[in-house]
């Protein structure tokens, strides 16, 4: 395996998206060919991606959309994303998960962000909260509207934290 990303909240196909988030872009199709690429780009075919939920609006997209994404895809399901595991297994994700996974013993992935007390010795990778950051020194917001639209490096969240 090559690299390791994580990133959240494409909203592939969400014409509203692009007002609500005031995203730079004129339409669904420029926005979804923007992603796709600054994606592709970013992660190679060898690289995994956590993907913490949301990536399709409408849902009939995934089997579209997830088959032109490089990577070892993983999913953590947002709140938007209602099918089944096996039909995102089916669109391309190699794993999926209703719930958080937390990764190398101090990283809480999830799609919305949890409550961590500042004793708990975690950091929550997040997406959900779009262009707003959560207060607080454990939080790291992955959502495509703070990344130019692409999956972030783990390494580059670890150093942000160097709590390993």
């Amino acid at each position: 395996m090559g690299s390791v990303y994580i990133t959240s909240d494409q909203h592939f196909g969400h014409a509203n998206i692009i007002d609500y988030e005031d995203r730079p872009f004129t339409s669904v199709d420029e926005m979804n060919s923007y992603m796709i690429k600054k994606w592709n780009q970013t992660v190679s075919k060898k690289d995994k991606v956590f993907f913490l939920g949301d990536l399709c609006i409408p849902s009939r997209l995934y089997s579209e959309i997830v088959p032109l994404l490089n990577g070892y895809k993983i999913m953590v399901m947002g709140n938007h994303d209602c099918l089944s595991h096996k039909r995102y297994e089916e669109a391309g994700f190699e794993e999926v998960s209703r719930y958080p996974i937390i990764l190398n013993d101090f990283y809480i992935l999830s799609h919305a962000p949890l409550y961590l007390s500042k004793a708990m010795p975690y950091v929550n990778i997040h997406g959900h909260s779009h262009s707003k950051r959560m207060v607080g020194a454990n939080y790291y917001n992955v959502c495509v509207e703070l990344h130019d639209y692409k999956p972030v490096k783990f390494d580059d969240i670890k150093a942000v934290f160097a709590l390993e």
